[in-house]
């Protein structure tokens, strides 16, 4: 047969798609929970597939426990930890965690501080015994929490230059009280942390890192005996409340100076909104090519009932690639490469925005449409379509989210941390598929607040003030860098 006589390729029907197979059943891997006498927790996921096993501590000294004007004082404790201790300076340790074929993080985030690491089955009481040195004996030597402190002034530095850091940080300036912690940066501000001294860093350690704040969690090839045992051995020494600091850990570890003043944590209203009307907040980046753009308000706290309701309703808002947020602004219009929309879960309750980046001269459109897009969702029920999209791709993700044990540790360390129900992770994916279109109606109308919106643009002010203002928003405020609102504003 001659090349002209072959039918073409475009000529033979294409096969039909398999359908897609039910979903397989679930189980997230069994664990259990131990308590030791001094208040330490202990939850441990024998987890056998491979020789790894992956240890979190979590200590209740987040981010949201800085005292006033000296916000950023949990990351910098969290992050001295690893900087040496009583016994091993900070390069000898370091030394000791690359033998382990490991790395050690130390941080604290809003609502924890945590030291993790994930070494093999033989190197487990190793590392055991370094975390409970490191946890129960820091040296906190000064010339390492000065450079701590200076590596966060440079992070605050490069951050003012780059828009999308900041349009991050001012929102949550702007969504938020003055007087609220979460109006702050979690690192701190360069004030704030150019306030912190050794003394605040050992007083806060010795007020929050108490055995009764502090679980430990033990995810990989070890049985719950093993891991509770060799648990036990390190942090059973650690003084119960109440009880001096350290005689037992310094008869191990060698003597440390820690002043015995109590540490005043400062009570402030962590999550209260600015305000609860519109407004537009400009922050002028002189001739930036394109827009950092941020729209939302006061979120929800994690423990909210309704959660899983939410979680779908923003799936469909601007979750997914597939959400009509980013259909609309990516697809539809051009505006952006991407947008998306999310609830920062805390304890309290943390911020909901949609983030994009757009040109300049589209910044008011894209606002529009994203303003669009929030009213749209609360009108009138989303599609059967939209909605099984949604359920579909969280439901079949979530398995493939726990596939090692860091991961695993890291669910287990939420469940503690949020003190969510035993079963949430069997239940996730059932809560899921049960939500139905009128949940995402309710959730929208009951959690998304189009009267309290604050819409940050991080830009060029000559060039997108005028436009903002002829949306008919709100009042528009024009900020520096620094947020210190201008006189044109």
């Amino acid at each position: 047969m001659s090349l002209d006589a072959r039918p073409s390729p475009l000529a033979v029907p294409a096969p039909p798609r398999p359908a897609p197979a039910p979903p397989r059943p679930y189980r997230f891997p069994p664990f259990e929970r131990r308590r030791f006498a001094n208040g330490v927790g202990l939850v441990v996921a024998p987890v056998h597939k491979l020789p790894l096993v992956s240890v979190i501590v979590l200590v209740d000294a987040g981010a949201a426990s800085d005292p006033d004007g000296r916000e950023g004082l949990a990351q910098i404790t969290a992050k001295g930890l690893a900087e040496g201790t009583s016994a091993t300076d900070g390069a000898t340790l370091a030394d000791r965690v690359e033998r382990l074929g490991t790395s050690l993080d130390t941080h604290a985030d809003w609502d924890t501080a945590l030291l993790r690491v994930t070494v093999s089955r033989e190197r487990m009481a190793e590392a055991t015994a370094l975390l409970g040195e490191v946890l129960l004996a820091p040296a906190f030597p000064e010339r390492e929490l000065e450079r701590l402190k200076g590596e966060r002034q440079a992070e605050i530095l490069a951050q003012r230059a780059e828009p999308r850091g900041l349009a991050d940080e001012m929102f949550d300036r702007f969504a938020y009280a003055e007087s609220a912690r979460y109006a702050r940066p979690e690192g701190g501000s360069a004030e704030s942390v150019a306030a912190i001294g050794r003394d605040d860093v050992v007083r806060f350690y010795r007020t929050r890192y108490r055995p009764e704040h502090t679980t430990l969690v033990v995810a990989g090839d070890v049985t719950v005996d093993d891991a509770e045992r060799l648990i036990g051995d390190v942090f059973g020494v650690w003084a119960a409340r109440g009880a001096p600091p350290g005689e037992e850990v310094t008869a191990k570890y060698g003597t440390t100076r820690h002043p015995s003043d109590a540490f005043g944590v400062a009570s402030l209203p962590i999550d209260a909104p600015a305000r609860l009307t519109r407004a537009v907040h400009v922050v002028a980046k002189p001739d930036a090519p394109q827009s950092e753009l941020r729209v939302g308000h006061v979120g929800l706290k994690r423990l909210h009932p309704d959660y899983f309701p939410v979680v779908v309703m923003n799936a469909v808002l601007g979750g997914l690639f597939s959400s009509r947020i980013n259909l609309n602004l990516r697809e539809a219009h051009a505006y952006t490469y991407g947008a998306h929309s999310g609830y920062d879960w805390r304890r309290a309750a943390g911020p909901f925005s949609v983030s994009t980046a757009v040109r300049s001269d589209v910044t008011d459109a894209a606002a529009r449409e994203i303003l669009h897009e929030i009213d749209r969702i609360r009108a009138q029920p989303v599609g059967e379509e939209e909605l099984s999209l949604a359920t579909s791709y969280l439901d079949g993700v979530f398995p493939i989210r726990y596939e090692t044990t860091a991961a695993i540790a890291s669910a287990l360390a939420n469940l503690v941390l949020y003190k969510l129900p035993e079963d949430f992770y069997d239940a996730y994916r059932g809560q899921v598929r049960g939500v139905t279109r009128d949940d995402v109606l309710a959730a929208a109308r009951a959690h998304l607040y189009p009267e309290r919106l604050q819409i940050v643009a991080v830009g060029d002010a000559a060039a997108i003030r005028a436009p903002l203002e002829a949306l008919g928003f709100g009042h528009v405020h024009v900020y520096d860098a620094e947020g210190r609102e201008t006189a044109n504003g």
